[in-house]
């Protein structure tokens, strides 16, 4: 094992720091699978406990909600007592909830357990901070951009769900374990626990500790500042919409293009996967030109697209004078088109999830446990809301294409605010700023 100092400030890759981004990169793929499956358990959990839409959406909300409630405290663990220790508490918690829902019997239970199974999301802030801590300024934009590409483990259980599903349906293997939906969880909770031993014996035990000698104040310190916030609700519309479509779209496919559950969830993978694996593209892009550059392409392309996506299919009836009725303007969105648009949009929230990570270790260093604590839970608190607010919104409205209204408004309000703090700033200090579109405040004490 490698010995380095707790505290020292990293100008240069330590020696373990791949193993630590490496090992825990695919921890966080794995638990995010776990913090997700309910978007393709959902179907046919739905159909053995007879749930509604509204109902069925308050289980992935559930667990949406404890992988994201905890956060900043779990940021601030592991900038206080080390990533690797938080990271090991976070996988053995994980795999004893994930057993447990393969044993639920009704709706009540599935709640329950759907809520301590999320707690699995609560590793990525602890995996930003470990991996901040072991990695140089100049290279923690692609450092946190690989970790952060785990975020394609959403897409897994859409490959692996449905075949299993289908070929287990109605089995008990070994005389014990349960087949059909309730296998996935128990396949899950055998891949936490070889990740967690290969986390205790594969990274340095002597961790670094950016927050090791910083008083609670002085930790909480940044949160006051409005920017922190700002970036928040950026991360809302990049990552918390992200995390709503990977669980909301499996069945807005079947719903709405009558396609069977294993062909929902290859099609999701589409949108999953450049949402995941340009991230660290997104961080390459933002060491490089800077992440404010990327957050405008990012909110340009998302306006475009869920302008389109959110226009619901019919046309406009005309009723004449002599009782005749002609219709024009008909409007039909394919599911090619349809696949397209998701992908690009996919895209741009890969993009724009690294940007905004970006900004967090160059305006904070020392503090990314709490203030990349406080944007994830925000964000994750956003993919809680959201598809509560699609089941709601369709219920309503009547039209499945409300769901891209809500996120057109999100990006909109986001961008609005992040274009007019950018004018302000011009106004205000130019010439200066002219080729500047973040200016640092003060700093924060170390």
């Amino acid at each position: 094992m490698s010995s380095v100092s707790e505290t020292a400030p990293v100008t240069t890759e330590a020696k373990g720091a791949g193993r630590v981004l490496v090992l825990s990169s695919i921890a966080f793929t794995v638990m995010f699978a776990v913090w997700l499956m309910f978007g393709i358990l959902g179907s046919p959990i739905q159909k053995e406990f007879g749930l509604t839409d509204v109902e069925l959406s308050w289980i992935s909300a559930v667990a949406i909600l404890n992988g994201s409630m905890w956060r900043l405290p779990a940021g601030m663990l592991a900038d206080r007592f080390g990533g690797r220790k938080v990271m090991l508490v976070i996988l053995g918690f994980s795999a004893i909830a994930s057993v447990a829902v393969s044993f639920a019997q009704n709706y009540a239970m599935l709640l329950v357990l759907a809520f301590l199974v999320g707690f699995a999301g609560n590793s990525f802030s602890v995996g930003v901070a470990w991996n901040s801590a072991w990695f140089s300024k100049g290279r923690q934009g692609v450092a946190l951009g690989v970790f952060g590409a785990g975020n394609v483990g959403a897409s897994v259980t859409k490959f692996i769900g449905p075949p299993v599903i289908a070929a287990t349906a109605g089995t008990v293997l070994f005389g014990f374990i349960p087949g059909g939906w309730r296998l996935i969880p128990i396949i899950y909770t055998v891949l936490l626990v070889i990740l967690f031993i290969a986390i205790l014996v594969g990274t340095p035990a002597q961790d670094r500790m950016a927050g090791a000698n910083k008083t609670l104040g002085e930790m909480l310190a940044p949160l006051k500042q409005v920017r922190v916030w700002r970036f928040s609700l950026y991360y809302v519309a990049v990552f918390g919409a992200y995390v709503a479509l990977s669980a909301w779209l499996p069945k807005y496919y079947m719903d709405n293009f009558n396609v069977s559950l294993a062909v929902a969830g290859l099609l999701t993978a589409t949108f999953i996967f450049p949402a995941s694996l340009l991230r660290p593209v997104g961080g390459w892009l933002s060491d490089r030109f800077g992440a404010r550059k990327g957050m405008y392409i990012t909110f340009a392309i998302m306006l475009v697209t869920t302008g389109v996506l959110m226009m619901p299919n019919g046309h406009v009836v005309i009723n004449h004078a002599d009782g005749s009725q002609t219709s024009h303007l008909g409007y039909t969105m394919g599911l090619v088109p349809f696949v397209i648009l998701v992908f690009l949009l996919g895209c741009a929230m890969g993009i724009g999830k690294a940007a905004v990570y970006k900004h967090i270790p160059e305006y904070f260093p020392g503090l990314v446990g709490p203030v990349g604590g406080l944007v994830g839970m925000l964000g994750g608190l956003g993919g809680f809301f959201l598809p509560p607010l699609f089941a709601y919104t369709k219920e309503w409205s009547g039209f499945p294409t409300s769901t891209f209204f809500v996120l057109f408004l999100l990006t909109a309000i986001c961008t609005i605010w992040m274009h007019l703090t950018v004018v302000r700033m011009l106004h205000t200090q130019s010439p200066e700023l002219a080729d500047h579109f973040e200016a640092p405040e003060q700093k924060v004490k170390a």
